[in-house]
């Protein structure tokens, strides 16, 4: 059995509103074990024989759109590739202050093209770095909420679906993963 962490896109943060109850019941039902969601922004860690992340992802997706009608991208990291993505944070040493780093989760990893192309808008002090399917980042000056170098833009310029957590829950995801 591995464990596995659903990182569920843009859910109850606007329009999307899916209740992390509904969300275990769907992964339980879909036959996976021992289904836990973290916080309200659909996140569920869960226990899986299925090897293969990719059919994990359009599994829950599928079960969310003929149950509950809900059109919603899910990105899916093994316990172990979360682990390493919670310890290979390259801004972790250099920032106390957990909420000006997070994590994008990248569905694909983006062309390389689209990466060296990658620039932070407008002058903003944005650090980042694009390791395979994330994007660490680092906003020394304040929030991602008053940033233009947001998940919506990252989607745009890499030409990926990608769904941001802060450092904190990136931690807290790796922990419940790995049990």
């Amino acid at each position: 059995m591995t464990r596995y962490v659903a990182l569920l896109r843009g859910v109850n943060v606007g329009s999307t509103r899916l209740a992390m109850a509904d969300l275990r019941r769907l992964v339980t039902d879909l036959g996976h074990d021992d289904a836990k969601t973290y916080l309200q922004s659909g996140n569920v860690v869960f226990g899986s024989s299925v090897r293969d992340a990719g059919r994990l992802s359009a599994g829950i997706e599928r079960a969310l759109a003929d149950e509950l009608g809900l059109t919603v991208p899910v990105l899916v990291r093994s316990a172990r590739e979360l682990a390493a993505v919670a310890g290979g944070n390259p801004y972790a040493e250099r920032e106390d202050d957990p909420t000006r780093l997070l994590v994008a989760f990248l569905a694909t990893a983006p062309k390389r093209s689209t990466v060296d192309a990658l620039t932070v808008p407008g002058g903003e002090n944005v650090a980042f770095t694009v390791t395979g399917r994330e994007v660490y980042l680092h906003y020394p000056d304040g929030g991602y909420g008053r940033s233009t170098f947001t998940n919506a833009y990252l989607e745009k310029k890499l030409a990926v679906a990608a769904t941001t957590r802060n450092w904190k829950s990136v931690r807290a995801l790796a922990e419940l993963a790995a049990g």
